[in-house]
Formats: structure tokens, C-alpha cells, sequence
């Protein structure tokens, strides 16, 4: 996936920066901890890596997302240079951080370069942040909200989680009540998802257990006081107080987009092939060109499977002409007859209750042989 493969069409670029203070029990992303000594290496190895696949993007990049981990980690010089190496996009620049990081010369960075931030908040609870293993407080979240706001960053995102072990649903009102005061321009609002075999699954299991029969409560609400607030549902975890603040480059992986990934375990899709890089920070500094990656082809079934997937997670919803070898058109008219889906324009639409049961609307979704 070099120079050799379909030269110049690529206008999304996802940036892995795993570094971390500490590694939250529910994560399963590629993270590092400790290791500060080898940040300046780190964003060199990008660059490096950028330079050998750079021949893949198009001469004008769309979006750019730096994501991790906890990019602000690496502290604003750093990140004022990587942003500055990377190639500018034409549409939207995103950071994630973490509030505890934010500091006034980091949001500085951020504003000048007109940066769309993503700010993890998770909850406003100082309990629940430490059921979470966050290192923050409620008070932190407050003042990188402020400084951002300070520095004009052109969109600010928040990240709220929901289905905490021991979170009631009054809990949840509140985190909404302070998202309305705060008034970002953008609301990811998750619900918590600790995969077997974490450490936080291992630990809160049977708290996870009571918290998955309220999520169906737990979404409604979240749509509900958003919706009150002024916020468009776009996307099934996303809200938007207008068209020009939803995520852009999200929507492009929504849309079965190629984009290219740096870093360590980062993934591209590109040209019907998808390649994810090997997670050994080490490796990956000394030569990250030809650190250890895994590569799939991706047929087209398979294609059309996660474009259905993947779309049927917009409001947007997904034409039927591009899904139409793994659709189960049967199924599409049991759940048009039952109020869960429309075909208006030749183009599916989960209603509301369809999209809150997402995972069973696609499994009904699929042919027969693809839903085995």
C-alpha cells in the first residue's frame, strides 16, 4: 500500500497518537503508557510514515482527525508541529483531548489552527469518573471547555458516556443539564462498552449486566433532552447543533470512504484492501514503513456489507443500490410495514426505534447467508 496503488485518490487521514497517562480499565484501543521520553520520536516516525504513503493521497486532503490515546499528551509544541508536518485539510481538522491536558498555551495551538476539538469528557460525576479510571475532575472539564471557548477553536465536541456501573438515570439528567449550560457545538454520547476480557469487565460485570437492561431508557433520554436542546441526531452515538458542526471525517468512514491511518495500530482502506499496522511502539519507531501490518482484501460482499452497516447509522440512512447483493428484501418490507424503516428516494432510513435496536435492523438486514 505504497506508491504503486492508486495514486492520489485518498482524502481522509486518520493520525494515531497512543500515549496516555494511564490506560482506563474499559479501553481496548492501542495505548501507551509512561514512555514521555519518546514523544519527539514518535511524531518523527508519523512524518516518516506519511513521506512513504503520501504518494496515496489526493493533492487535497479533506479531513484530517488525530485521534488516540490522548494526542494533548505530547503537550502543545509538539502537536503544533505535527499539525503543522501534516497535509491541511480542506474541510475539517480534528484533535482529541482530554481535559486534564488543555491547558491555555495547548488551546492556543488548537484555535490559531482552526481546529475541531473533541473533548472527553465522559461524565460530569466525580464517582462515576472514578468507577471510569478517568484522571480528571468535573472542575477540569469546566476550565478546558473555557479555555477552548477562549481561543476560538471553530467546533468543540464532547464526548458523554452512559451505563457507568453504578450510574442512575437522574445521574445521566445531570450530565445532560450541564451539556445544555456548556452549549458545545457537537455531543458524542456513547454507551459504555467494555469488551470481555478487560480488566473493567472482569471488575464490574455484573454492574454492566443491570446497566445493559437501562441503555434502551438510557439512548431515549439522551435523544430526548438533546433534541430539547437543540441538537440534530444525526448519527446513532452523534448530535450536532447544525450541519456545518457534524464530524465530517467520522461521516466519511460511515460512507465507506478510503482514508489512510499513521501510527501503530492504526487502519487504512484503500483500493478494496485493508491494512491495520502492528501495536509495538518500538518497531514502529525505528522503521515505521515497514513495521509489521497486517493486510485483508475486502471483496465485494463484504464491502456492501459494512456500507449497510456502517450507513444504516446515519440519519442520512443508505441507498439500496448500494447494498442491493447483500439485501434481504423481505426483511426491508416487514420493517418498512412495521414503522422501523422507510425506502424513501430508493434509499433506507431506520426510523427512531429502528435505530436504537441498529444491531438487530442489520442482522434482519442481511441475506440470509450473510447473516448466518
Amino acid at each position: 500500500m505504497g506508491h504503486d496503488c492508486q495514486m492520489g485518490h485518498v482524502k481522509h487521514l486518520y493520525v494515531h497518537v497512543p500515549f496516555c497517562a494511564h490506560r482506563c480499565g474499559y479501553c481496548d484501543f492501542v495505548t501507551v503508557t509512561g514512555n514521555d521520553d519518546r514523544h519527539a520520536a514518535y511524531v518523527d516516525a508519523l512524518l516518516r510514515e506519511l513521506d512513504a504513503h503520501r504518494g496515496v493521497l489526493a493533492e487535497q486532503v479533506e479531513t484530517v482527525y488525530i485521534g488516540g490515546g490522548t494526542p494533548s499528551k505530547i503537550g502543545a509544541p509538539l502537536l503544533a508541529l505535527l499539525l503543522g508536518a501534516l497535509p491541511q485539510a480542506t474541510v475539517e481538522t480534528t484533535v482529541e483531548c482530554n481535559p486534564e491536558g488543555v491547558d491555555v498555551e495547548l488551546a492556543q495551538v488548537l484555535g490559531e489552527r482552526g481546529v475541531r476539538v473533541s473533548l472527553g469528557a465522559q461524565t460530569f460525576a466525580a464517582p462515576l469518573l472514578a468507577t471510569l479510571e478517568r484522571q480528571t475532575t468535573p472542575e477540569q472539564v469546566r476550565a478546558a471547555v473555557s479555555y477552548l471557548r477562549a481561543a476560538r477553536v471553530p467546533s468543540l465536541s464532547l464526548d458523554l458516556i452512559y451505563g457507568i456501573p453504578g450510574e442512575r438515570e437522574s445521574d445521566l439528567a445531570r450530565d445532560l443539564a450541564v451539556l445544555d449550560e456548556l452549549a458545545p457545538d457537537h455531543v458524542s454520547a456513547y454507551d459504555l462498552e467494555a469488551k470481555p476480557g478487560t480488566r473493567f469487565s472482569i471488575h464490574h460485570g455484573r454492574e454492566l449486566e443491570a446497566q445493559g437492561e437501562l441503555l434502551e431508557r438510557h439512548l431515549d433520554l439522551v435523544i430526548d433532552s438533546l433534541g430539547y436542546s437543540g441538537y440534530t441526531w444525526y448519527e446513532i452515538a452523534s448530535f450536532a447543533r447544525s450541519r456545518e458542526h457534524e464530524g465530517q471525517h467520522n461521516r466519511a468512514y460511515w460512507l465507506g470512504h478510503d482514508y489512510l491511518g499513521l501510527g501503530i495500530g492504526a487502519v487504512s482502506t484503500i483500493a478494496g484492501a485493508r491494512r491495520v499496522n502492528g501495536p509495538k511502539l518500538a518497531a514502529y519507531i525505528e522503521e515505521p514503513a515497514t513495521a509489521p501490518t497486517t493486510i485483508e482484501q475486502i471483496d465485494e460482499r463484504t464491502r456492501q456489507t459494512e456500507r449497510l452497516m456502517l450507513g444504516l447509522r446515519l440519519a442520512d440512512g443508505v441507498p439500496i443500490a448500494e447494498v442491493a447483493d447483500v439485501l434481504n428484501r423481505t426483511a426491508l418490507e416487514r420493517l418498512v410495514q412495521i414503522g422501523i424503516a422507510t425506502t424513501t428516494d430508493d434509499t433506507i432510513r431506520l426510523e427512531r426505534r429502528g435505530r436504537m435496536l441498529l444491531h438487530d435492523c442489520v442482522t434482519d438486514l442481511l441475506n440470509d447467508d450473510d447473516a448466518a
